[in-house]
């Protein structure tokens, strides 16, 4: 068998009917959101790393702390022989826990939408680590996931603190998937950013170089060239607002004066008033008992808590009830 495997189970046309149907939905209900995932074109994804590597944002160095200090422990609690990575991108922070787990570690599956960040990486951690079977998915692992036969016990990660990306219905749905795909002896490790001072927050989701807004407002390029749209990016203000109520960020665009866009590919004209906002994206941000009540409700116990060296950041590893 070779090292490397790709299998595809999301259709060519897939992303394409995803984004008509989110923009047509997103952009005619009041008020208006569209989901953050269309903000990773490979503009966009080159402008997050961008923003993982600035002072503000710190949620990617903490977790890589986590990674680098705990991998042994986690590999020792799991004992895991496939290794699971749900929206692995370059799965880069992953290489830690992979050689953490080897040599016991026969194969990994990252699962993504993007079949090019899935060769890169996949071909590469192949070549790199003789004997280790990598077998990628493209594939939305929040529209269901049959996963291929692989040795267990199984360790499934989430990383990044992307769960935060989803609503409070769409992570019960979330952490449901994930427990009907565990079995006996099997692991879920989350990572999840952790609820702390306004400012800090804010300033990790507005950076002061302006990064952030460019990726914010690159959602608006990718609704033009996808869908013949006319949305001019001067004509919009990037928004972060803190939600103590809900403990999430919010990213917003905000109209600078009344506009219309017009999206041909739709047949849509979207008016905007002065001042208008468009959501972009929600990052929740959790505490520990929020975490544990919410993986117990999927049918999940909290097993382990691991957090950086400033409580920024929490990686959780949870087993089958």
């Amino acid at each position: 068998m070779s090292p490397f495997q790709l299998t595809r189970t999301l259709a060519e046309d897939a992303a394409d009917a995803a984004l008509r149907a989110d923009v047509l939905h997103g952009l005619t209900r009041d008020p208006k959101e569209l989901p953050p995932k269309w903000f990773y074109d490979a503009r966009g994804s080159e402008l997050f790393e961008e923003i993982t590597r600035l002072p503000e944002y710190y949620p990617t160095r903490a977790e890589r702390e986590i990674l680098m200090a705990r991998s042994e422990e986690i590999a020792a609690a799991t004992g895991a022989q496939t290794l699971v990575e749900l929206g692995s991108g370059s799965s880069e922070k992953t290489r830690h826990l992979i050689d953490a787990l080897l040599p016991g570690l026969v194969a990994y599956v990252p699962v993504d939408v993007s079949e090019s960040a899935l060769k890169g990486a996949g071909e590469a951690l192949a070549a790199e680590r003789p004997g280790l079977r990598v077998h990628a998915l493209v594939a939305d692992f929040t529209h269901g996931l049959d996963l291929p036969d692989a040795p267990g016990p199984r360790l499934v990660a989430f990383l990044g603190g992307t769960i935060g990306n989803l609503l409070p219905g769409e992570r019960r749905e979330f952490l449901r998937a994930v427990r009907g795909m565990l079995s006996p002896g099997d692991a879920l490790l989350l990572g999840t950013d952790l609820v702390k001072d306004e400012a800090t927050l804010v300033a990790a989701y507005d950076d002061a170089a302006g990064v952030t807004a460019a990726f914010n407002k690159n959602v608006l390029a990718v609704i033009d060239r996808e869908l013949g749209a006319d949305a001019r990016l001067e004509d919009f203000d990037h928004v972060a607002l803190w939600n103590r109520e809900r403990e999430w960020i919010e990213m917003r665009l905000r109209a600078r004066h009344a506009l219309s866009v017009k999206i041909p590919e739709l047949d849509l004209v979207v008016p905007f008033e002065a001042g208008e906002e468009l959501r972009t994206e929600v990052s929740a941000k959790f505490r520990q008992e929020g975490v544990r009540t919410e993986l117990a409700e999927a049918g999940l116990s909290l097993t382990r808590w691991w957090t950086d060296g400033e409580g920024r950041f929490a990686l959780s590893l949870a087993t089958v009830d």
